[in-house]
């Protein structure tokens, strides 16, 4: 019986949760795009662009969510298909609505009921069993769900419908046209007349018709004062650049040598043979086309990034110092740019550089919370420097990231047994000690449950 239930619940669930979790992908320039293009509409949604983050996941599917909190999660498939900016802002103008609608809590209460009708029709449905009408009772637990799966679905369309809403709204605050967004939706739906999916039940889809979505927001956004504001230049351009070395990084390099030939000259091309050719093991010529990158913008901090990411990770850390010093400097500090930076400095094998190697990563950590190769590389500068109980703070630090508590622990302890009481460090130590001995006995209770 309890089995019977945990599975029914478990369907339910499935229901409302999104795709399984799948790799981040980080990269600065990119995030740098992502925070700029969608800082106004962040603003007229009412939310702070200092707590909403938009995250590349890397799938080739189209799609976008929310799951919770203020981050928005965008597929890499979606900024392929993506052929401008704007595309991209509509996409992330809808899930902003998400976010400031609270529509995460809301599906999770409006589970209950359906949670509910599901669990009674399945206890009727036994009682029946039980009683000798087998057939009668698996078609009561069979209406059940079907009524609690229809409960969800129009749920989570009249959600869908409501984020539309509020999309369109922010962009017209924002002045940032709707064009975009109706486009994106008629790739939507020529996707799936191409796919062969005709004469769809309108009432077994978790969103609105793509054809219901356009009529809906058609006159809206077309009335807008915004609607006939071109595209940034500046963010398309940046856009193109991003697209082009997201498909280099992700995609086979045969692929991408195909899409972007030799012939091609373009920043879009050299940055997508750039990875390509990285990946392929061709460090002559991955190097000869960041060069190519920096002999078109030698201050480019994102060239220079790639130039001395490629020398870093070709196995010339003395030679990627300059770049990724240029980069770090020029990109403001940027905690993505100054971890490989700093990685650099200590794979040099020069104790000359570690101080300096010390300095940039704990800018680094300082700037980005969620970054723990950044407190790998500054445990390392520690170790190195001989300074053990840093070290272990570091390591304290990138072990409650990743939730491994017993690390955490163990590694915490160390550093307040060896460093000076009542310093900051010494208190932060104190607290991951602390927070994770919690999480560890709690994930202890709920194994012995």
């Amino acid at each position: 019986m309890k089995r019977l239930i945990a599975a029914f619940a478990a369907t339910i669930l499935l229901w409302a949760q999104p795709a399984a979790a799948q790799s981040i992908l980080r990269d600065a320039e990119t995030e740098s795009l992502f925070a700029d293009m969608s800082a106004p509409m962040i603003k007229a949604a009412g939310l702070s662009p200092r707590d909403v983050k938009i995250v590349l996941i890397n799938d080739d599917s189209i799609n976008a969510f929310v799951a919770g909190g203020q981050i928005v999660y965008v597929h890499s498939g979606l900024l392929q298909a993506a052929d401008n900016v704007n595309e991209v802002q509509g996409v992330v103008a809808h899930e902003l609505g998400h976010i400031a609608d609270g529509h995460v809590i809301l599906s999770e209460q409006a589970m209950k009921p359906a949670m509910k009708m599901q669990l009674l029709s399945m206890v009727l449905g036994l009682a029946a069993v039980a009683m000798g009408g087998g057939a009668a009772g698996m078609g009561v637990m069979a209406a059940g769900q079907q009524a609690a799966m229809g409960q969800v679905l129009a749920f989570s369309r009249n959600q869908e419908s409501a984020a539309d809403a509020a999309g369109a709204r922010y962009l017209t605050t924002s002045g940032v046209t709707g064009k975009g967004m109706l486009s994106f939706f008629k790739k939507l739906q020529n996707q799936q007349y191409r796919y062969g999916y005709v004469n769809i039940d309108p009432f077994a889809q978790t969103h609105p018709l793509s054809s219901t979505r356009i009529q809906a927001l058609t006159d809206d956004l077309k009335a807008s004062p915004a609607w006939n504001t071109p595209v940034d230049p500046k963010l398309q351009e940046r856009f193109l650049r991003v697209k082009a070395k997201l498909f280099g990084y992700i995609s086979p390099p045969e692929t991408t040598l195909q899409k972007f030939p030799d012939t091609d000259q373009s920043v879009y091309a050299h940055y997508a043979r750039a990875y390509a050719y990285h990946k392929a093991a061709y460090p002559d010529k991955a190097e000869a086309e960041a060069d190519a990158l920096i002999a078109k913008d030698p201050q480019d901090p994102y060239f220079q990034e790639i130039q001395g990411q490629i020398l870093l990770e070709s196995g010339k850390p003395q030679e990627a110092l300059a770049p990724l010093r240029a980069a770090t400097m020029g990109s403001g500090q940027n905690a993505l740019i100054a971890t490989t930076f700093g990685h650099a400095l200590i794979a040099t094998e020069d104790k000359r550089n570690l101080p300096e190697a010390v300095k940039v990563l704990k800018v680094a950590v300082q700037r980005d919370e969620d970054n723990p190769f950044a407190w790998v590389q500054l445990g390392t500068a520690y170790e190195q420097l001989g300074d053990t109980p840093r070290a272990a703070l570091a390591t304290a630090e990138r072990a409650s990231m990743m939730g491994d508590t017993r690390t955490a622990i163990q590694s915490a302890r160390y550093a307040l047994a060896n460093l000076t009481p009542n310093t900051s460090e010494w208190i932060r130590a104190q607290d991951i000690a602390m927070t994770s001995a919690d999480a560890a006995a709690s994930t202890k209770k709920k194994r012995r449950r």
